[in-house]
């Protein structure tokens, strides 16, 4: 590899593992989307456990479950034509290479086709362990007590605390789109990963602070807490 894929791939890296301090870095100056739409998920649990009626709570969990497995299942479909190029034999390898935007040495195809493929797979995971944190609030909700009872408050945090941590790696799984797509722009050259790489995350990164939906959950935040007094949850 080139000097140049080497500085992109170090920019990769460092956009890729310092995302999550730098959104951290912001929830506690600015405040983020993922920050506030946590006090507003303890506060929607807090109010489904003195619901009588959980059905439009259940349908909701409901819609996530799904939403999270159609992002699996289009996920593994990635995985296995990405994968079947890169281990399909060195005939797949320069039948591919015949239609890229530059001509590469195919272990250099190999490094950039595997970079795909790691985004790929560890969005993956995270789909994966956000459906089964999911299916443990939705036991959460339906093991609620339907009458007042001491434990009412408890289950209704205990929830909250599940369903953040499911959402986030929901969150997760999508940003490795976003970097796969990054890593996908490698095979055009390494100014297209740094170009890719830095649009990716500058993208992100707006979409949590200044996007119009982070300012409406922001209002949404600010209106919940002076309705119900509660205080804001710790960043994650």
């Amino acid at each position: 590899m080139t000097p140049w894929d080497w500085a992109a791939l170090v920019l990769f890296a460092v956009c890729w593992l310092g995302y999550e301090p730098a959104l951290r870095l912001l929830s506690r100056r600015f405040g983020t989307l993922n920050q506030d739409m946590q006090l507003v998920r303890h506060i929607w649990m807090s109010a489904m456990v003195r619901r009588e009626i959980r059905l439009v709570d259940s349908q909701l969990m409901g819609h996530s479950i799904n939403t999270a497995s159609f992002f699996a299942s289009t996920n593994l479909l990635l995985i296995a034509a990405v994968a079947g190029i890169l281990f399909g034999g060195e005939a797949a390898l320069r039948g591919f290479a015949a239609v890229g935007a530059e001509a590469v040495p195919l272990p250099l195809l190999e490094a950039k086709l595997a970079l795909i493929l790691i985004c790929l797979v560890r969005g993956l995971l995270d789909f994966i362990w956000s459906i089964r944190q999911l299916n443990y609030t939705l036991a959460v909700i339906g093991a609620a007590p339907e009458t007042d009872s001491p434990e009412r408050d408890l289950l209704g945090r205990a929830a909250g605390d599940l369903l953040n941590p499911a959402l986030a790696s929901f969150s997760q799984g999508v940003r490795a789109y976003y970097f796969a797509l990054a890593a996908a722009a490698w095979l055009m050259g390494p100014l297209w990963l740094a170009l890719g790489v830095v649009a990716s995350f500058s993208l992100l990164i707006w979409r949590q602070e200044g996007s119009p939906a982070a300012r409406a959950i922001r209002r949404v935040r600010a209106a919940l807490e002076s309705d119900s007094g509660n205080p804001a949850p710790p960043p994650q």
